[in-house]
């Protein structure tokens, strides 16, 4: 292998690096840095660490929230097998507990719920568990809202790069640029009162990443095996940013909040009358 191939195929590398890095959500750029994804730190009750800089919060929560786990939607399969990111749910979770705006129940997630029953009827009832234990029932934390995150657009096509990449790296550049594509993901939230069923808010949010594919081919054998994570990761880190994009928007929606009043009272007829 000559020295000036190896130069190309270093540059080249060192472009994918760099692109690899960086997501786009809601029109504005973002480097995620040495940060997996757009959903970074940590929350403990109301004290948010490491969180975010982009993160909408509100000075005091609005009420307690379930967060639904998306396994049952159909979505769902086919997010994980592209992405390879399992489940976005608890990085949802995260964000909402780091912006302070409400207070996570376990609710939401089948998996958990169930474990906590579980666990709840084990040392309710198993005579085992000290006395003062105190696991008499009425102790469980009800839900006030219901969030749901649906993927609407995962991993669309919106453009190549072959062009430049390829004019500044010459024709190893130009192989990887020809499987180079500006990726979008669209996400939506929506979030409902649990006691009456109404929607209460909805929000978009939207980000785009490099996707590689086969880009990677134009480096050969050991560092296109070992770069691999990066051709199949920035799909997923859209789709987390665009969930990140949607909950800034709805937060900021929140914080104006104005509950829609129908003229008799919700759910008596409405104002749009059919003919006799």
């Amino acid at each position: 292998m000559s020295h000036i191939s190896t130069s190309l195929r270093l540059a080249t590398l060192t472009a994918a690096l760099a692109l690899a890095g960086c997501v786009t959500p809601g029109g504005g750029t973002v480097s995620t840095g040495t940060a997996p994804t757009a959903a970074t730190g940590a929350a403990g009750g109301a004290t948010s660490v490491n969180a975010n800089a982009t993160l909408e919060r509100c000075d005091a929560p609005l009420g307690t929230l379930a967060v639904d786990d998306g396994r049952g939607k159909d979505w769902y399969a086919s997010f994980g097998a592209a992405t390879k990111i399992t489940t976005i749910e608890p990085l949802i979770r995260l964000a909402v507990q780091q912006s302070n705006c409400f207070v996570i129940t376990s609710i939401g997630n089948n998996r958990t719920e169930s474990k906590i029953s579980s666990i709840t009827d084990k040392q309710r009832n198993s005579g085992e568990f000290r006395a003062g234990s105190n696991q008499q029932k009425g102790q469980r934390v009800a839900a006030d809202y219901y969030m749901e995150p649906s993927i609407i657009i995962d991993n669309d096509a919106t453009g190549k790069m072959a062009a430049g990449v390829g004019g500044l790296f010459g024709r190893v550049g130009a192989l990887a640029g020809g499987a180079m594509e500006s990726r979008v993901s669209v996400v939506t939230l929506s979030m409902f009162d649990i006691r009456s069923g109404v929607q209460i808010s909805i929000s978009e949010g939207n980000s785009t990443a490099t996707n590689f594919g086969a880009a990677f081919g134009a480096l050969g054998g050991g560092a296109a095996a070992g770069m691999s994570g990066f051709s199949r990761t920035p799909e997923g880190k859209a789709t987390v940013a665009a969930f990140m994009d949607a909950y800034n928007n709805m937060v900021i929606s929140l914080r104006n909040y104005k509950a829609q009043e129908v003229k008799g009272g919700l759910g008596r007829g409405g104002q749009l009358k059919v003919g006799k």
